[in-house]
């Protein structure tokens, strides 16, 4: 079986996984998330901090990333800028007005100032402790990382329930490994 269809039958499972812990998720799995970050990432004023906006059963960072709007940290959120293209990370505030991409998920408008983010916060369908992540299957975070780490340092930090952890992501080549994984249950540093 070649690496392709491997990662397409793992993200069935790992799919299935994150649903399951989402529907036990009484609401509190962002805020303890929050805690760990708040506890463990040293921000400094104006800190970029890219976000995501949830698909399914990801995790919904918007509390998290109102509070470090308030706390005067630039927030983006991810924009797709074509096929087998990197992200462009445009400036976004809770309230502020979204368009809907092709891949069903919601982004500021092409007028939003982008950024070049020193913290990138990923979603993902499961992770190892090697710090690479499972995705969808597209490569945009994985051509975006590459680009940025190319750019200037940033920090890639993989968001998850702890239910999502394997023993081993398959990879090649193309995959960027994260910095760091926070999940409800704490942190994990490759």
């Amino acid at each position: 079986m070649n690496l392709n269809n491997i990662k397409a039958s793992l993200r069935k499972v790992a799919s299935l996984i994150r649903k399951q812990a989402y529907n036990h998720d009484d609401g509190s799995a962002i805020f303890r998330i929050q805690a760990f970050f708040i506890d463990n990432i040293k921000l400094t004023t104006n800190t970029v901090i890219s976000g995501f906006l949830p698909i399914g059963s990801e995790i919904d960072l918007r509390p998290m990333l109102s509070d470090l709007s308030e706390d005067n940290h630039i927030i983006t959120l991810p924009c797709v800028a074509g096929d087998n293209m990197p992200l462009l990370f445009r400036r976004w505030q809770l309230g502020d007005p979204l368009i809907k991409e092709s891949f069903g998920t919601m982004a500021p408008a092409d007028n939003a100032i982008e950024h070049i983010p020193d913290i990138l916060l990923v979603p993902m369908l499961a992770f190892d402790e090697q710090g690479y992540r499972l995705g969808y299957g597209g490569g945009f975070y994985d051509r975006s990382l590459e680009k940025i780490r190319l750019l200037k340092k940033t920090i890639a930090i993989g968001i998850a329930y702890g239910e999502q952890q394997v023993n081993h992501i398959p990879r090649d080549n193309h995959d960027q490994p994260l910095d760091m994984i926070i999940t409800d249950e704490g942190i994990i540093s490759p």
